[in-house]
């Protein structure tokens, strides 16, 4: 019984078996460097998930994929009869991730952030499937390319077309009551329009509230007025105690 335990113990320490455990360390190993390249931009700019959080992910999702490389060394060599599809544990790395995406995905009103942190945390899960599967210059490519669009996409953002938005909320005085005619006409004024099914209006002790999103107009675009100079419109405005004013990200 000794003889089969040392024997069974032994397998796992065979030339084959080290060297296996090493290149699947090596493949892990840089699996983290890419992560921590790429969860480098989220850490820059402070967000929640940063560098250790896609190191973490990246070769977390490497490890699950390469082992599935090389079963004839799992369990010291002893079981020779697994077989296993690599595409199935790659369902489930996806779909897992899937759920810490959507954790750190934030609605405020109407703005809603993590997006970007989201589909980047399943981007580094797919860099890290990569380099198990063995495309090291695929998953360099894509960590690389990943990390450029996280820091300069948005610098492209003003030279395309596009419809800026802002979500606003009024607040009018005691038995005061608007008329949405004159609030299109104001926004209007400010390079604005009124979104539509936006709207929605609450009244509490005679007072009423106002939610809706403008976006900028066609044609308008670096016409129209900034946050602060909407906010001075507003503050002229007849019948409004207080108003609140965001953009609207999503």
């Amino acid at each position: 019984m000794e003889t089969s335990f040392l024997t069974k113990i032994s397998g796992y320490w065979t030339a084959s078996e080290i060297s296996t455990n090493i290149i699947i360390a090596m493949n892990i190993l840089g699996a983290l460097a890419l992560g921590l390249l790429v969860g480098f931009e989220r850490f820059y700019r402070g967000r929640a998930a940063g560098m250790r959080t896609y190191g973490f992910v990246c070769m977390a999702s490497c490890a699950l994929i390469v082992v599935c490389g090389y079963p004839e060394f799992w369990y010291g060599s002893h079981n020779q009869n697994i077989s296993i599809d690599p595409g199935r544990v790659m369902q489930g790395i996806v779909t897992g991730i899937g759920f810490l995406g959507a954790g750190v995905i934030m609605r405020d009103g109407m703005n809603i952030s993590g997006l970007t942190t989201a589909a980047s945390i399943w981007g580094v899960a797919v860099i890290g499937i990569l380099v198990g599967l063995g495309f090291y210059a695929a998953a360099i490519t894509l960590a690389v390319t990943a990390g450029l669009l996280m820091m300069w996409g948005s610098k492209f953002d003003i030279f395309l077309p596009a419809h800026k938005a802002v979500s606003v909320t009024l607040n009018f005085h005691k038995n005061f009551t608007p008329v949405r005619d004159e609030m299109n006409s104001l926004m209007a004024q400010g390079g604005y329009a009124i979104a539509k099914n936006s709207f929605s209006i609450a009244r509490r002790d005679n007072k009423h509230e106002w939610h809706f999103v403008v976006v900028t107009v066609s044609g308008n675009k670096g016409k129209s007025s900034s946050l602060i100079e909407l906010g001075k419109m507003l503050s002229n405005v007849e019948g409004i105690e207080n108003f609140n004013l965001s953009h609207a990200r999503n």
